[in-house]
């Protein structure tokens, strides 16, 4: 069985008229250590599709399991801490909180329990480093690049070790350079971390890398694209 099970997800939002159908019966399985990229146009529901597969949206009808568990039948505080533990995002805009350096927004989302850990505090100047930001790791967001800024994204997201890792237009906002090391870094960790990668896109170099390549096309899921690199 796959880590992460997706069985004829569909999502549709009423309208006065009749209701807005963003999904239609989209299915996908993955293991973990796999990647893929799902392809769209903006406003195809690519990102819909994310938010409803990380809980943050529930979808109208269908089923997500992930590592074997159904978030959708826990209660709000139960789902929140699921949420928190085993799944990471990364959104276009990287989401830092200004005021907060770059070792303290990496474990923002270890505060929830109260104070990090020594244990957590040590992940996250790792996390740093394997970003290549270690001599960044007191400066303020507002004093980073958009580049730099989105690694930090990167590390944050990791910080909990998740099972499921989210990418939203994670190199929506930058140069092609910047793009592609974002890409090829994402993939990196990834593999390292032995989780599961998806990443929405309307990019199709940034799609190229990853292991399988779906279509978002009228709320479907168009079948696998074979990558062109591995």
């Amino acid at each position: 069985m796959a880590d992460l099970e997706i069985k004829q997800l569909a999502k549709e939002y009423p309208t006065r008229a009749e209701s807005l159908k963003v999904l239609r019966e989209v299915s996908l399985s993955l293991s973990l250590g796999e990647s893929t990229a799902i392809l769209g146009p903006s406003g195809c529901g690519k990102s819909t599709l994310l938010y409803c597969i990380g809980t943050l949206e529930e979808p109208t009808s269908g089923s997500i399991t992930l590592d074997g568990k159904d978030p959708f039948t826990l209660s709000e505080v139960d789902l929140a801490r699921f949420r928190s533990e085993n799944i990471g995002f990364i959104f276009q805009d990287h989401h830092l909180l200004p005021q907060l350096t770059v070792l303290e927004n990496v474990l923002v989302p270890t505060l929830a329990g109260g104070k990090s850990t020594p244990q957590q505090i040590e992940r996250a100047k790792m996390l740093i480093e394997r970003v290549g930001l270690s001599q960044r790791i007191e400066h303020r967001s507002a004093e980073l690049s958009g580049g730099e800024r989105q690694r930090v994204a990167v590390a944050r997201s990791l910080i909990h070790q998740p099972k499921l890792l989210l990418a939203d237009e994670p190199t929506g906002n930058l140069d092609k350079t910047n793009a592609e090391a974002i890409g090829n870094l994402l993939l990196e960790l990834q593999k390292e971390e032995q989780s599961i990668l998806i990443v929405v896109t309307h990019s199709q170099e940034l799609a190229a890398i990853f292991q399988q390549q779906y279509q978002l096309d009228d709320g479907k899921l168009q079948g696998q694209q074979p990558a062109t690199h591995s």
